[in-house]
């Protein structure tokens, strides 16, 4: 499984960029426990240059390390042959994020 994770609002939640905020433990953690289980990880979030790098750090003295930042992981870049713009994952975390389901969609589940 592949999760793609924001920094400002996710990992930082009381973060304003460009500012870091203070670490969401609980979410760093669960981040931490799934990569421990061969799951990847991926930070992607709208920072560059320092305000990125001040994030990046953040999250590793936290103890949170990423499988890629603002990339997609070598593996589906080697499945698909090219390194696609939109970040590949099966679950994205993002305080922003709405998700509409169709109706034929009816018996899947949303993940709160």
């Amino acid at each position: 499984m592949i999760i793609a994770v924001d920094f400002d609002g996710c990992l930082a939640a009381g973060g304003k960029w460009p500012d870091v905020g203070e670490p969401n433990k609980t979410l760093i953690d669960w981040l931490i426990c799934l990569r421990s289980g061969g799951h990847k990880i991926i930070l992607w979030t709208c920072r560059v240059n320092e305000a990125l790098e001040r994030a990046v750090e953040m999250c590793r003295e936290n103890g949170l390390e990423f499988d890629a930042v603002n990339d997609n992981v070598p593996e589906v870049i080697e499945l698909y042959g090219v390194n696609s713009r939109k970040i590949t994952a099966d679950y994205y975390i993002d305080d922003k994020a709405i998700f509409v389901k169709h109706e034929s969609q009816k018996g899947e589940t949303n993940i709160e």
